[in-house]
C-alpha cells in the first residue's frame, strides 16, 4: 500500500462539527491501520478513532473516524482515502447528522407511574384537587407545577445562527440544543417553540398565550429591529422574565470577558476607547450594558459608517444608538474609529477588520472578533498585534459563548420568581461571572472560564437570585 499522491497538510483547524466515520473494506493487512491513519492526517484532519468492526479471510471491515475542518475538507479526506490502494469506501457517515437523528432532547416523568395508586395521585382523580387549589390560589402555580421551573425557547426562524432566515423547520435544531444547554447546565426544563410567522403582532400574541405554562421566556434568532419591540411588548405585557439571549446573554459574556481583559492591560472601563462593529441585537445590547458599566468612550460602527446623529437615514434603532454614543457626531469609517482605540468589539461579519489595522490602535489592544464561524479578522494574522484576542470560536483560546450566561441567569430569575429582567441584574451576572477567573489564573488567553466549569452557573444564579430579591425588596418598600 502506498500513500495518495493528493495527500497535503492542510493548516485550518479541525472541528468535532465536520466530524465523520468512513466505514471502508481492505485486504487484510497489518500495514493498512497505519497507513489509513497516516492518510488522513497528510490532508490535514485529525484521527480520534479506527476500529476494525469486522474481519474475514479475505476482507476485513474498517471504521475511520476523523475531524475535518468543514464541508468541503470532509470530502477531500474521503477522497484522500478512497485513493490508497487496496482499499474501497463504503460509506461514508456524519456524526452531527447521526446525533441529530430523532432530535435532542425528550420529555421524562419524575414521579413513579407503576400502580393505580401513582395514577391516582399523578392523574385523575388526585390531579383534579390540585387543579382547584389552584384555581383558588393561582399564586402557588409556580410551586406546584413544572411552570416554576420551565423556559420557553421562542423563535420565529428569521435569524439562526449566522446563517440568516432559515423558517422554524430549520431553526429547530438549534432550539433543542439550546433546551439541551439549559438542562446540562442548570437543570432548567425548556421547550422548542418554533413559530410558522414573522408578524410581530402576531408572535406578541402567541407568546402572550402561552405564557402560563412557563417561568421564563427566552427569545432566540429573531432579526433586528423586529426583536427589539417583540421584547419591549412581551416585557410590558408578562408578568414573567422575558430575556433575548442573542442580546443580554452576549452582552453579559462580552462585559465579562472585557473587565477581565482590562484588568490583563491595566486599563479603567471608564477611560478605554471602545468601537464595537455591528449595530444590531447583539451590539445594541453590548452598548448598552457597557454604558451601564460605567464606559466613557464608545462609538459604533456599521454598514452605514460610524453611527451618528446627524445621519438622516439611520433607522431608529441605530439612530437611538448614535445618540447614546456619538453626541459629537463624529464620522467615518471603521479605520477611522479604530485609530488610538483600546478595544474593538465585533459583532458584524466575516473579514472587515484587516488585521494591519490593529497596529493602529492605542497600545495593548484588546479585539473582540465575535462573527461566527468566520471572525471580523484573521486570527493568526491578529494574534501577534493583539495584547488580548477574543473570538466566538472554540477552537482558539478566550471563546466569548452565551452558555457561560444564559443558564444561570435563567436559574436565578426562576429561584426568585422574578417578574421581568433588569440591567442590575445584568450586570451582576457579568460581574459574577467575570470573578470565576481569579486573579491567580487570569492572563491574556484566558479571561473567561471554561463553560464546563461547576461553578460558573452557580455564581451566576446566586448573583442574578440576589438583585432580584433586592430589586423585590425596593419594590415593596416603595408601595
Amino acid at each position: 500500500m502506498s500513500l495518495p499522491d493528493s495527500a497535503r497538510p492542510r493548516p485550518l483547524p479541525t472541528s468535532a462539527s465536520y466530524a465523520i466515520t468512513v466505514r471502508l473494506y481492505a485486504a487484510p493487512s497489518a500495514a493498512v491501520v497505519g497507513v489509513l491513519a497516516t492518510t488522513v492526517g497528510a490532508a490535514g484532519g485529525l484521527v480520534t478513532a479506527i476500529d476494525v468492526s469486522d474481519s474475514r479471510s479475505d476482507r476485513i471491515t474498517i471504521d475511520v473516524t476523523c475531524s475535518a475542518s468543514n464541508g468541503e475538507h470532509a470530502a477531500e479526506i474521503v477522497e484522500a482515502i478512497r485513493v490508497v490502494n487496496g482499499v474501497t469506501v463504503h460509506r461514508v457517515s456524519d456524526r452531527t447528522f447521526l446525533l441529530h437523528l430523532g432530535g435532542k432532547i425528550s420529555v421524562e416523568s419524575k414521579v413513579p407511574l407503576r400502580t393505580r395508586d401513582d395514577l391516582s395521585m399523578a392523574y385523575t382523580p388526585g390531579v383534579g384537587r390540585v387543579s382547584l387549589a389552584l384555581a383558588e390560589h393561582p399564586e402557588d402555580v409556580a410551586k406546584l407545577t413544572i411552570k416554576g421551573n420551565s423556559v420557553a425557547v421562542v423563535t420565529d426562524g428569521s435569524a439562526v445562527l449566522g446563517l440568516g432566515n432559515l423558517g422554524p423547520g430549520a431553526a429547530l435544531p438549534v432550539m433543542e440544543g439550546k433546551c439541551a444547554l439549559f438542562k446540562r447546565f442548570a437543570n432548567i426544563d425548556a421547550w422548542p417553540i418554533c413559530l410558522d410567522t414573522q408578524d410581530t403582532d402576531e408572535i406578541v400574541r402567541i407568546v402572550r398565550g402561552i405564557s402560563p405554562g412557563f417561568g421564563g421566556i427566552n427569545l432566540e434568532d429573531i432579526s433586528a429591529p423586529r426583536c427589539f419591540e417583540i421584547e419591549r411588548r412581551l416585557r410590558a405585557e408578562l408578568d414573567i422574565p422575558v430575556f433575548h439571549d442573542d442580546q443580554h446573554g452576549t452582552a453579559i459574556v462580552v462585559l465579562a470577558a472585557l473587565t477581565n481583559a482590562l484588568r490583563c492591560v491595566t486599563k479603567p472601563m471608564e477611560g478605554a476607547r471602545i468601537v464595537v462593529a455591528g449595530g444590531g441585537a447583539a451590539g445594541t445590547a453590548i452598548v448598552t450594558l457597557l454604558l451601564a458599566a460605567g464606559a466613557g468612550h464608545v462609538l459604533v460602527w456599521d454598514r452605514e459608517g460610524i453611527l451618528s446623529p446627524s445621519d438622516s437615514t439611520l433607522n431608529s434603532s441605530k439612530r437611538a444608538l448614535a445618540e447614546m454614543t456619538n453626541p459629537a457626531a463624529v464620522t467615518g469609517d471603521l479605520h477611522d474609529a479604530l485609530r488610538g482605540a483600546d478595544v474593538f468589539i465585533g459583532v458584524s461579519a466575516p473579514g472587515v477588520l484587516p488585521a494591519a489595522w490593529i497596529s493602529d490602535m492605542a497600545s495593548d489592544p484588546v479585539v473582540f472578533a465575535l462573527a461566527n464561524p468566520d471572525p471580523e479578522v484573521d486570527v493568526d494574522a491578529a494574534q501577534p498585534l493583539s495584547a488580548v484576542l477574543a473570538t466566538g470560536r472554540s477552537d482558539y483560546p478566550n471563546q466569548i459563548n452565551n452558555v457561560l450566561a444564559f443558564p444561570g441567569v435563567f436559574r436565578g430569575l426562576l429561584d426568585a420568581r422574578a417578574r421581568e429582567v433588569t440591567i442590575p441584574m445584568l450586570l451582576s451576572a457579568a460581574s459574577a461571572l467575570a470573578h470565576c477567573v481569579s486573579d491567580d489564573a487570569l492572563n491574556a488567553t484566558y479571561i473567561v472560564p471554561s463553560v464546563f466549569d461547576p461553578a460558573v452557573p452557580t455564581a451566576v444564579a446566586a448573583a442574578v437570585r440576589n438583585a432580584a430579591t433586592d430589586r423585590a425588596s425596593t419594590d415593596h418598600g416603595t408601595e
